[in-house]
């Protein structure tokens, strides 16, 4: 069975999203990528395509199920949502038109009309502006699932690397006080279905990082290790998860470690994404755990100071699609 097109949602239409998605339609079959369709933002897409030097000719459709058809020729775009195309210059009404476009995007997503979706890149403080009130689109989506902020996952992947932060948009200094056992054992559980589920290993091998240099020493560089990570780390063993650590930070990224796990626990954000960018910057793909939806995004910003200039990588979006496709026929197999 195929599975049915991917939702793409635009982004803020000042971003590079639009052009990135024109490209990964152009490129869609040397990618071998699944059907999609943009949710909204004809307008924009054509002109960030032409911007871009690149021949997409947009079918506008009116339901999800006349991607599949129209994909091979044009670009399916759904709806009337729309705006104008000025790169690098963000304001209220692309803002508007990059939660309209998520929101509808996810509503498809959640009622099957859509295999998944991969939301293009935001800017929160803009979106913020005209009413958007979570953290981030992780969070967005979680709630459209009825899924609690705290079951969605964020894992960073690509080619080289999966990593999970335990903690995200939170001050280095509040970490320590965040990290329990219950929030370690919780997500790393989500993980490890996850990646039976969507990523097809069976049984996943999951590396759970220290918080402290050197794992703590022993407790000289601090005690988070002794009293919540290992203690984490036994009971999910005592689940049968293969879980190894606390793994000292500063060694567990290098590629004769990479060989040893499937993905990275990591207790920080940049513990986490660090290396990842340093690996798979152009690959990248943020994919959230725990949802009954496939969804992914390119791990990247908006990049307003590029848009429009030609200069950003499609890589991570492609990525971004070609993952969310991939997830999407495993769980239809599944079904």
């Amino acid at each position: 069975m195929i599975p049915a097109p991917l939702a793409v949602s635009l982004g803020d239409p000042a971003g590079v999203g639009p052009e990135l998605l024109a490209e990964a339609w152009t490129r869609r079959e040397v990618e071998r990528l699944i059907p999609f369709f943009a949710v909204g933002g004809a307008e924009v897409i054509a002109a960030a395509a032409a911007r871009r030097g690149l021949a997409v000719p947009i079918a506008r459709i009116d339901d999800p199920a006349e991607a599949a058809t129209a994909f091979a020729s044009a670009l399916p775009v759904l709806g009337a949502l729309d705006g104008s195309y000025r790169p690098g210059e963000p304001d209220r009404d692309g803002a508007a038109l990059a939660l309209a476009s998520l929101t509808e995007g996810a509503r498809l997503t959640v009622s099957g009309m859509a295999s998944g979706l991969v939301t293009g890149p935001i800017a929160k403080a803009r979106l913020a502006e005209v009413g958007f009130t979570h953290p981030g689109q992780t969070e967005f989506v979680a709630a459209a699932c009825g899924v609690a902020a705290q079951d969605a996952v964020m894992m960073l992947a690509g080619p080289s690397l999966r990593t999970v932060p335990l903690t995200v948009h939170v001050a280095l200094a509040n970490v320590p006080a965040l990290l329990t056992v219950d929030l370690i054992v919780r997500r790393a559980v989500i993980v490890n279905a996850a990646l039976q589920r969507d990523f097809a290993i069976p049984s996943p091998r999951l590396a759970i990082a220290a918080l402290n240099p050197h794992a703590g020493e022993d407790g000289r560089m601090g005690s988070e290790e002794a009293r919540i990570i290992a203690p984490a780390i036994a009971a999910l063993r005592a689940r049968g998860i293969d879980a190894t650590g606390p793994h000292p930070a500063d060694a567990l990224f290098a590629a004769h470690q990479r060989t040893g796990f499937d993905v990275a626990i990591c207790m920080y954000h940049d513990q986490a994404l660090i290396p990842i960018k340093s690996l798979d910057f152009d690959q990248g793909v943020n994919v959230t755990l725990g949802l009954p939806v496939v969804r992914t995004s390119p791990d990247h910003g908006t990049a307003f100071a590029i848009a429009g200039t030609g200069k950003a990588s499609a890589g991570a979006t492609i990525a971004a699609i070609r993952m969310a496709g991939e997830c999407a026929a495993r769980r239809l197999v599944r079904a």
